[in-house]
């Protein structure tokens, strides 16, 4: 009889190719470690909060040489990312940040934690500023204290981005009371960006 051919398994459940993905980013994850860069992209939540702060902290711990953050972000849950901005400022190490595609809303808070000029990006980032929203519900008065907290976090991220760029708390506010854009040129001028760079050997 012919002799059959041995097929690959079926990756019947999800769960299958999740592992299948961990394992073939250990390799990418060690060469990170290595260069002592740390990855933030894609909507900020509390599980991004968690690994990138495990991993600024692993790298804190190992060495104090320069620590690079590259940042690419819509934004998402501000304390996600007050999070990852206290610790960043909280480790020995000096961070360099590299804002690349678009830098927006909590990404942006991410963005501010280190010196101005210690703040990069390339050429083609946009950066996005605007104050926190949220979906107010439940009863008037639970409604009456969420306002109040929201406005509490819009004046404080105000405070942030004005020590942050050097620009008055009343201009900040002005700003971000719609979506406000700016491209790179427009972010240095702003003082949200230190460089803009196109290339790694750029970056000091």
């Amino acid at each position: 009889m012919p002799q059959a051919y041995e097929t690959a398994p079926r990756l019947d459940d999800d769960e299958d190719e999740e592992k299948i993905k961990a394992q073939q980013s250990i390799p990418v994850d060690k060469h990170l470690f290595d260069a002592r860069t740390v990855m933030v992209i894609g909507q900020v939540s509390m599980d991004m909060a968690r690994d990138v702060t495990q991993r600024l902290l692993a790298l804190a711990h190992v060495s104090d040489d320069p620590i690079n953050v590259i940042v690419s972000s819509p934004g998402g849950h501000v304390e996600s990312g007050d999070m990852i901005h206290d610790t960043i400022r909280f480790i020995s190490p000096k961070v360099n940040i590299l804002g690349m595609g678009w830098v927006a809303s909590a990404g942006a808070l991410i963005y501010v934690s280190v010196p101005k000029e210690q703040r990069y990006c390339t050429p083609n980032t946009r950066f996005l500023l605007h104050q926190p929203s949220g979906g107010a519900g439940g009863a008037a008065t639970d409604i009456e204290i969420q306002a109040r907290e929201i406005i509490k976090m819009r004046d404080r991220l105000n405070k942030i981005f004005s020590d942050a760029t050097g620009q008055p708390i009343e201009r900040i506010a002005k700003d971000t009371d719609r979506d406000y854009w700016m491209g790179p040129d427009e972010a240095i001028e702003y003082g949200l960006v230190g460089k803009v760079v196109a290339s790694q050997s750029e970056m000091k």
